[in-house]
């Protein structure tokens, strides 16, 4: 069940030194290092070209048609988090534009990622404010509805918890639980550096083939190669 009409206004924040060791990986990395876990649904899409983030998670549930909830968030925002927003059901609605983004700049956020529709693209470009979002939609929404800030929400399936990490990049959006953020980040650096070593060894020319080890299994599963 959703838990309607709550503003949890005191949140669990991960250490802001494992969101500055999470922040340099992508969001493919962190999702391998993590288990290949974490991730939303891949319509959830940069709004703009480059845009980028990491931070703390700052929950909203939102009504369908109804972005109230964020307002009430921006209050409970800090330095660092980030907006991550579900809806009880799908919409695809412009629930954020360049006026909420320029409220929740000025509280410190990082970005929005919301399971929802946004508008003023070319605005939130200009300032170079993250958002990712279900759709790009101009249909405006209402104010009457309550639904809940700092609460555990379903996001694109994902689960996201206040204070978990958010980590967005032009590949997608993943989530990283805050008990879990310096392991992950370790993990990450720890892929990282096997990727370079790795990267060199393809521009040397050697096969993924023969790095990776695959003639074997290959060959007992029959395949066969025909001049």
């Amino acid at each position: 069940m959703h838990e309607l009409g709550v503003v949890r206004r005191t949140i669990e924040r991960v250490d802001r030194a494992a969101v500055d060791a999470l922040s340099p990986f992508s969001v493919a990395t962190v999702h391998e290092a993590m288990g290949r876990l974490g991730l939303m649904r891949p319509y959830i899409r940069p709004v703009y070209e480059g845009a980028r983030l990491c931070g703390t998670a700052v929950t909203v549930l939102l009504q369908p048609g109804d972005n109230w909830m964020l307002h009430v968030a921006a209050e409970q925002v800090r330095e660092g988090d980030v907006v991550v927003a579900g809806c009880t059901t799908e919409s695809e609605d412009g629930f954020f534009g360049e006026l909420l983004a320029t409220s929740l700049r000025a509280r410190g956020a990082e970005g929005l990622v919301i399971d929802g529709g946004c508008r003023d693209v070319d605005e939130l470009r200009t300032m170079d404010f993250p958002v990712f979002s279900r759709a790009v939609n101009a249909k405006g929404t209402v104010k009457a509805t309550l639904g809940s800030v700092n609460v555990p929400v379903v996001v694109a399936n994902a689960l996201v918890n206040p204070g978990d990490v958010v980590v967005a990049d032009a590949d997608g959006v993943v989530v990283v639980p805050a008990a879990r953020a310096a392991e992950v980040a370790a993990a990450a650096a720890r892929r990282e550096a096997a990727e370079e070593g790795k990267r060199e060894r393809f521009r040397a020319g050697e096969l993924g083939l023969d790095l990776y080890g695959m003639r074997g299994p290959l060959a007992e599963l029959g395949l066969t190669y025909v001049d």
